[in-house]
């Protein structure tokens, strides 16, 4: 009788080495006194060794990955966080963000919060401007911060911060000024006011690695316009959020970060010269826009995540 001898399958010895190695490295932590470490480096290694071998790797382009994020190190300083707009176009900032302010009741909505934000905002009170003299259509936003039960939330700190029409934040100029950002408090009502700019679109920037990227796969580095806020309360959850210009173009090609949310985009309306501001202030015939944004807190420590 003749014994029909089985070749081994190459690929199958072939997965079985890669996967040992996998085995091994994931071995390599059980020691880990941190049991949160420890189940973070298994998934880790897990989905980062699974991604090698899905795309099969080659060490052409495992070595360009390592110089592309040591470059995104080296331009990244006190002013410009490369690693935050790499995780901004990858959706990874976003879905961190997902996963961290799960939806409760009608909470607003989070979205990114961005490599230009700065400590120490100075204080402008109700009413006050944050635009600090950067170039730009000036912009009224007034509203409320409340819990979900609809109680006025006063004393919440209130940060924003924003672009000037030239698509610049104030630490892009290189120079010492403060401009498009402040912060203020609700008042006893809950309420808030202040004077802006009218958000415009404008590009991430992309003279770095993370624009070479997106240039590679042609993606647009533009944003769609918006307004950052970051509120803050006692023993509710810290918001941080945009709103965006209702009927600006660049909603539907996209935004570069993937931070739009439907809840979010709020109507910007345009003043004719001459029409009263809110306050009495005298913009010398400008044109200006006003908008409205209600503010609604999660409670802190939610105790049914992901109800409604």
């Amino acid at each position: 009788m003749t014994v029909i001898r089985e070749e081994p399958d190459p690929m199958t010895d072939q997965s079985r080495i890669e996967q040992a190695l996998t085995d091994e490295v994931v071995a390599s932590f059980a020691g880990a006194p941190d049991a949160r470490m420890r189940e973070v480096m298994d998934s880790l290694t897990r989905h980062l060794h699974a991604f090698i071998r899905d795309v099969r790797l080659t060490e052409d382009e495992w070595r360009a990955a390592i110089e592309f994020l040591t470059e995104t190190g080296h331009i990244t300083d006190d002013k410009r966080q490369e690693f935050i707009l790499l995780s901004d176009v990858l959706g990874a900032s976003m879905q961190t963000i997902a996963v961290n302010n799960e939806a409760y009741r009608d909470a607003t909505e989070a979205t990114v919060f961005g490599p230009f934000f700065v400590e120490d905002a100075p204080f402008i009170g109700q009413g006050g401007d944050i635009a600090g003299g950067a170039p730009g259509q000036p912009c009224w936003v007034e509203g409320t911060v409340r819990d979900t039960d609809g109680a006025p939330v006063p004393g919440a700190r209130i940060e924003v911060w924003e672009a000037d029409e030239d698509g610049l934040y104030d630490v892009q100029y290189g120079d010492e000024r403060v401009a498009g950002r402040g912060h203020l408090f609700s008042d006893d009502e809950g309420g808030f006011r202040f004077w802006c700019l009218t958000p415009t679109p404008y590009p991430i920037p992309h003279d770095g690695p993370v624009g070479r990227l997106l240039n590679a796969v042609g993606r647009s580095p533009v944003r769609a316009a918006h307004l950052h806020f970051m509120v803050t309360a006692e023993k509710l959850r810290t918001l941080v959020t945009h709103i965006f210009v209702e009927g600006d173009p660049q909603l539907d090609i996209g935004d570069s970060v993937f931070g739009v949310k439907e809840s979010l985009v709020k109507r910007f309306e345009e003043q004719q010269p001459g029409t009263p501001t809110p306050d009495g202030r005298d913009l010398g015939g400008a044109t200006w826009t006003r908008a409205r944004f209600d503010i609604v807190l999660a409670p802190e420590g939610l105790a049914e995540p992901g109800a409604r």
